[in-house]
């Protein structure tokens, strides 16, 4: 029924556009006819809107992948670079939770791990909503930052990275088998900070699947079977994942287009000093706006990424969702 109601709106939105375009071209058709110029420009501009709604919903049609629909977890690992790197991270995790907020999707913290004097060394949020995994999935990759560091007394420039990864929320008419002699199960003390996102409580559970070395902990709860439920989830969800982009994999080798996650392999660079850019590795796209990216304004960015995945294009400079 939910696949019923997606492609129900999808049609409807076209069919929309369509009537609408044909009105459009009527009252230009009638405008021209009766030399009412006003009927012409406001004709025209009301196609220009049509326009813009078309290549959303063009853009939105790509998110056709098996998961794209689903909720999405959001793990962000800071790199190498101690304190530097651990800021860094944080300030990708806000990034994130603001773009999250911005388009209407609710923002669950599921685990935080604070760095030593400043950031995270990582941290997992669940983003809610429709499409939320078919847009975070393009953020997959190392993000790599170069300023001059706050923490540095001699404000030397300093690059650092850290690593988003992705992963869809399973539905439960999904099946992932786990085996249990698969699972090593440690229970530990929660070291957040506290508050709205971290209860400090000796019930944070971690969970390592064997024979793919995946690790997963969740202690947003007080309850340790809450935890443990938490955790699994997460864990299923990055097999799911693990297996769809195997499957990505072995569809685009062919074409030597394989998509690698990892570290080693950027893919956008922000710089705030000397200069200030953000550029996508990927497909190219840039802005000197460091400050609007890393409020979350990343649609521009995304929508590239997706397109270019999928092997259609995005003109350089518009926002697509």
């Amino acid at each position: 029924m939910r696949e019923r109601t997606r492609l129900d709106n999808a049609i409807s939105h076209y069919r929309a556009l369509e009537t609408e375009l044909a009105d459009s071209v009527e009252l230009i058709e009638l405008g021209e006819a009766e030399g009412d110029d006003d009927v012409v420009a406001d004709a025209e501009s009301s196609i220009l809107e049509l326009a813009e709604k078309a290549d959303r919903l063009r853009l939105e049609s790509l998110l056709s992948g098996e998961a794209d629909a689903n909720d999405s977890f959001l793990e962000v690992h800071a790199g190498a670079g101690g304190t530097e790197s651990q800021d860094w991270a944080d300030m990708l995790m806000r990034m994130y939770t603001r773009w999250a907020e911005a388009h209407g999707y609710d923002v669950e913290w599921i685990e935080e791990s604070p760095g030593e004097e400043a950031g995270i060394k990582s941290a997992t949020i669940r983003v809610t909503g429709s499409n939320a995994f078919g847009w975070l999935k393009t953020e997959s990759g190392v993000h790599r930052l170069v300023r001059i560091s706050p923490f540095d007394s001699s404000s030397r420039r300093h690059t650092s990275f850290a690593s988003v990864g992705a992963y869809p929320v399973i539905d439960k008419e999904i099946s992932v088998e786990v085996e249990d002699k698969d699972l090593r199960i440690d229970t530990y003390r929660a070291s957040g900070a506290g508050g709205q996102h971290v209860n400090r409580t000796d019930s944070a559970v971690r969970i390592t699947h064997l024979p793919t070395g995946i690790v997963v902990q969740c202690q947003n709860d007080r309850s340790q079977h809450k935890n443990r439920a938490a955790a699994m989830k997460m864990l299923k969800a990055r097999l799911y994942e693990l297996e769809l982009r195997r499957r990505e994999e072995e569809r685009q080798a062919v074409h030597d287009a394989k998509s690698e996650i990892g570290w080693g392999h950027q893919i956008r660079s922000y710089v705030l000093q000397p200069y200030q850019m953000v550029k996508d590795l990927r497909t190219g796209v840039e802005t000197s706006n460091t400050s609007a990216v890393l409020d979350g304004d990343l649609n521009e960015f995304m929508a590239a990424a997706l397109a270019a995945k999928l092997g259609e294009t995005t003109p350089a400079g518009e926002d697509r969702t």
